[in-house]
């Protein structure tokens, strides 16, 4: 697999979370991998706000939700920008105009149950999207991910991919997650999530140096639990009101 993901190189911005992507470095005798991407970090003041939001242990589950539409809305519209587009011809109530339309599908994946929680901020803005769920889970002793259910659409060999959870903890279940989509032909994956841990970060780099990573927050670590600090709780409970 290419290590561009089949994405057409895209130069680093002057934005703050920019980041280029390095093709493959040819020699005379072989081919040298690029290197993993660096996880691309938000940085807004509205961003800002909504994580603090939904770090306060006293936002109730609706306001939690409000909040996590519209961040989520913020993660989709800069894990979007690459999206390869094609030329096409509108008549405006004037004249003939040039635009765009996307070249690609794209396909957004949950990781369930709480990456449903991010699926809305895709589809607000590709409404086309084709949604496939992929239901894994971290077994608390082990801290291993346990898959129990998957529907994905066959498109996802040729589209766009984003896979989309809260929570970047140990890595194991976005790596579980981005295997069985490889096995399905997935070839360019972007992973998304509100809060990323650093051992999740080089888990993914290691496994998966193609996917590029988009959060709100690089977090400071992982506790004896495997749950990230300083974090926002159990993702899932706070979406849903499952939790206390």
């Amino acid at each position: 697999m290419s290590g561009s993901g089949g994405r057409p190189p895209v130069e680093a911005s002057s934005r703050p979370y920019g980041v280029a992507r390095v093709p493959l470095a040819a020699r005379s005798d072989c081919l040298v991998p690029a290197p993993p991407l660096p996880p691309i970090v938000l940085d807004h003041p509205l961003v800002r706000r909504a994580l603090t939001t939904l770090r306060d242990r006293r936002t109730d589950h609706g306001h939690f939700r409000h909040t996590l539409s519209d961040l989520s809305a913020i993660l989709a519209y800069e894990a979007l920008r690459t999206l390869p587009v094609e030329p096409v011809t509108v008549e405006t109530p004037l004249e003939s105009a040039e635009g765009v339309r996307l070249a690609r599908e794209v396909v957004v994946v949950p990781v369930l149950r709480a990456g449903l929680g991010l699926v809305d901020g895709f589809v607000r803005f590709v409404p086309e999207a084709r949604i496939g769920h992929l239901g894994m889970y971290r077994d608390e002793q082990s801290h291993l991910p346990v898959d129990y259910y998957s529907n994905i659409p066959e498109q996802v060999r040729d589209a766009r991919v984003f896979v989309v959870d809260p929570m970047l903890a140990t890595g194991g279940s976005a790596a579980g997650a981005i295997n069985h989509l490889k096995k399905r032909g997935a070839r360019d994956i972007t992973f998304v999530c509100l809060v990323a841990a650093p051992e999740g970060v080089a888990r993914l780099a290691e496994y998966h140096p193609d996917v590029q990573v988009v959060t709100a927050a690089l977090d400071r670590a992982l506790d004896e639990n495997a749950f990230i600090r300083p974090g926002l709780g159990d993702a899932g409970d706070r979406i849903f009101g499952t939790g206390p």
